[in-house]
């Protein structure tokens, strides 16, 4: 698989590692886009292939309805993801992220295509605790002030009325995403998990990370990293050297 097919409606590449021997899906945070994954390629070794989902409504797909369901979410994804399957390949998952990778290799599993290598998720409270989500159910007040809480937004957005109306609909969406998505009874996945947590997140910390453990089988690390919601640059570097040496070992 060229990287030239890989960049597709759904999918995203910025550097060609056709010769790389691990592929790494990266599903973004609720409202980001593929582009936040954009220069994880230069702290990636040749050997593993950083490949960005991009999600419908924002960006180059900013016309297209986002999903406020999973179960649908799922399903396109493995109908697109199912060729790209071809070398081995692990999911890193970022917030509502790793709730769509979790999910997505369930629907995988069921449809009998190969399974990961391994599954990284940040910032995500485990769905074991079945904790309430914030926002997606709430006014433009409470969700802007939630936002607010989390970090990681650049503060022109809030003060740019335009650009915020443009931005909210997909949050909010990809919030109902999560929100709206039942915690069924599934047998663990065989796959090794190793969930990355702020130590000073109020939204998913170490605690309600650890639980996450109960979604395998396999082996489960859990890893605290500096920072909040979102880990400052450093801590990111960190965490890409912790992907690097799971997946190369």
């Amino acid at each position: 698989m060229t990287s030239a097919g890989l960049n597709s409606a759904w999918t995203r590449t910025y550097e060609g590692r056709a010769d790389a021997a691990v592929r790494l899906f990266c599903f973004p945070y609720a409202g980001a886009s593929a582009s936040v994954f954009r220069t994880w390629h230069t702290a990636l070794p040749e050997e593993i292939e950083p490949v960005a989902i991009q999600l419908p409504g924002r960006d180059d797909r900013f016309d297209e309805p986002a999903y406020e369901h999973m179960t649908p979410l799922v399903a396109d994804l493995a109908d697109v993801l199912s060729p790209l399957l071809d070398k081995p390949y692990a999911c890193y998952g970022f917030s509502m992220g790793a709730r769509v990778a979790l999910a997505l290799l369930h629907e995988l599993r069921h449809r009998g295509l190969p399974a990961p290598k391994r599954l990284f998720v940040a910032s995500s409270a485990a769905p074991a605790l079945r904790r309430l989500v914030r926002g997606w159910d709430e006014p433009e007040e409470g969700l802007v002030a939630y936002l607010r809480e989390l970090g990681g937004t650049p503060p022109e957005l809030f003060d740019n009325p335009g650009l915020l109306a443009l931005f909210l609909p997909s949050l909010r969406a990809d919030l109902s995403v999560v929100g709206t998505c039942p915690i069924a009874e599934t047998t663990p996945l065989d796959v090794p998990i190793r969930a990355f947590a702020g130590d000073a997140d109020v939204e998913a910390p170490p605690a309600r990370m650890r639980d996450w453990a109960r979604e395998t089988n396999a082996e489960f690390e859990l890893t605290t990293l500096a920072g909040s919601h979102f880990f400052p640059e450093a801590e990111t570097l960190r965490m890409m050297r912790i992907i690097s040496a799971d997946l190369l070992t």
